[in-house]
């Protein structure tokens, strides 16, 4: 089984870091968050990759190209031009990289993809978000549903803290930190797809997903959520990215799963 990473867009919010390079390798640990999302997969058996790529995707191209080079000791011998690998750290990936296009919606990127993918189940997310998500778990529940698609489902936290007040005198009867948000379940963005996905994205490039794609597939019932009470946060803006690095430095970094 395939898992898909949309990783083509600007991440104009996060124009700080992704002036030079793509969202999805802006780094977390010295490590592309892409490579961290690739290592959850790849923690519950899912070692085959299919990357959208579009802003900069040479970066991305460049960065697996070379990967084994980029973690591995080597000696360079510079009187014959000769090169000798020590070791070898390098992971047990097969990973495609197609350009999908620079303004390619996220629909049209998966549609792009769909020769790579063929006709069986694949996996698919956002290149900018890291979950302790029990990928696995998704897959029985998916299987138990009968469904076209089954999405990841989670309910954040609040940013802030809240007061639970008198109404008569004001006065503070207790306070909670963080709370649920406005207790709605959100897309986490975590799917397991059936290939007749690929038959409800009709608007060619143009697409977005979360739209018409999403909205008909949920109309006819066949999309189930699978509720994630765990760890996820994604990387949107630079104090996120700030906040994941002081995780994984801190050595309390939940989407951590594998050793």
């Amino acid at each position: 089984m395939k898992a898909v990473i949309l990783a083509g867009g600007l991440g104009t919010r996060l124009s700080e870091a992704t002036n030079l390079i793509p969202k999805p390798m802006v780094e977390i640990g010295g490590k592309p968050i892409l490579w961290h999302i690739m290592k959850t997969y790849s923690y519950y058996g899912i070692d085959e990759f299919i990357i959208c790529c579009g802003y900069k995707q040479y970066v991305i191209k460049e960065y697996f190209a070379n990967y084994f080079r980029h973690n591995c000791d080597m000696t360079v011998d510079m009187s014959n031009n000769s090169i000798k690998i020590l070791n070898n750290y390098s992971e047990n990936w097969k990973v495609t990289m197609v350009d999908t296009g620079l303004n390619t919606m996220t629909g049209g990127r998966i549609k792009r993809i769909q020769q790579y993918v063929e006709n069986e189940r694949f996996l698919l997310t956002y290149g900018d978000g890291v979950a302790d998500v029990d990928i696995l778990d998704t897959l029985k529940f998916h299987d138990e549903s009968n469904g076209v698609l089954t999405l990841t489902a989670y309910k954040p936290s609040g940013k802030f803290g809240a007061l639970e007040l008198d109404q008569n005198t004001n006065k503070v009867k207790s306070f909670l930190e963080k709370p649920d948000g406005d207790r709605n379940w959100i897309n986490a963005g975590y799917f397991v797809c059936e290939p007749t996905v690929f038959d409800y994205i009709t608007e060619g490039d143009n697409t977005i997903f979360e739209r018409k794609p999403l909205e008909n597939i949920a109309k006819e019932g066949k999309m189930q959520a699978y509720l994630h009470k765990g760890f996820w946060k994604p990387m949107d803006t630079l104090r996120d990215n700030v906040e994941l690095n002081e995780m994984w430095d801190s050595g309390d970094a939940p989407w951590k799963v594998w050793k």
